[in-house]
């Protein structure tokens, strides 16, 4: 395992790799209560490209310094003006995705769980950054929104794609249509909060290392099989299955999971 690292420091986003292959990330824009100006938009995603590469990655915390997790879009956005080589939102520039669905669809394409502890406010953008997560810890008392049609706009960060299976069609239809504003305890009832607690991040972390306890192998084929279920049809989804418990079986960390259970020990697993 990596001994604790500081990976990014900088104005908008801090990682920290700790020995145990747990990552922090953390958005340090407190002034501006982490709001997604320009800045912002190119230090997640350079975040993102970091952990990727990141050797002894187990799992991340996601979570925002000062009184929000993430306010939304800066509202200076709205007076920027494109550069004359900036792409066209239908340009995908990410794979499947533009830079601004990027921020929030990356999340989902790292190989290990994500995991967002979000407090104060989580608005707009933030919201959608905090849908791309595998799990949500948030406080009860957030302040939430689906907010973009408050500014005429529709939510374009991923959203559509990330609250698939999380929130009831017409409950969703409702909050963005009309971009009310509920807290974190509603959220849980929704379906956009996994758990309510008063110490989100400390949960967040509890749960984080809990992960990293598992077969990383494992535990990364388990999250590529998620990220398949609403995509394939049955048939397809069984033979995937198949095919990543194949590869995992009588392998050496499947072997040390069960010899670290049976004798009552923390596991020795070999990096991914």
């Amino acid at each position: 395992m990596s001994a604790t690292a500081t990976t990014i420091a900088n104005d908008r986003v801090s990682i920290e790799l700790g020995e145990d292959g747990v990552a922090e990330v953390r958005f340090v824009r407190a002034d501006k209560m982490n709001a997604l100006d320009h800045d912002m938009f190119q230090r997640i995603i350079e975040a993102g490209h970091a952990l990727q590469r990141m050797k002894g990655l187990r799992a991340v915390v996601l979570s925002g310094e000062g009184r929000a997790f993430c306010a939304g879009l800066d509202l200076s956005n709205f007076a920027r003006k494109p550069a004359e080589d900036e792409p066209p939102l239908t340009e995908r520039t990410y794979g499947n995705a533009n830079r601004p669905q990027q921020v929030a669809m990356q999340w989902r394409k790292l190989p290990v769980p994500v995991i967002a502890a979000i407090h104060g406010v989580c608005f707009g953008g933030g919201l959608q950054i905090a849908s791309g997560a595998d799990i949500r810890i948030v406080h009860p008392e957030t302040r939430m929104a689906i907010m973009e049609m408050k500014w005429g706009l529709v939510p374009d960060m991923g959203g559509y794609a990330l609250w698939r299976g999380l929130v009831r069609d017409d409950v969703l239809r409702e909050l963005i249509y009309t971009n009310r504003e509920f807290n974190g305890a509603e959220a849980q009832a929704l379906g956009l909060a996994t758990y309510v607690d008063d110490n989100p991040r400390d949960r967040a972390l509890a749960i984080a290392r809990q992960i990293a306890l598992k077969n990383p192998h494992a535990i990364r084929a388990a999250k590529r099989l998620q990220a398949g279920m609403f995509e394939r049809e049955t048939d397809a989804i069984l033979l995937e299955e198949s095919i990543e418990q194949h590869a995992i079986m009588r392998s050496r960390n499947q072997v040390e999971a069960v010899m670290a259970e049976m004798e009552r020990r923390k596991p020795n697993f070999e990096d991914v």
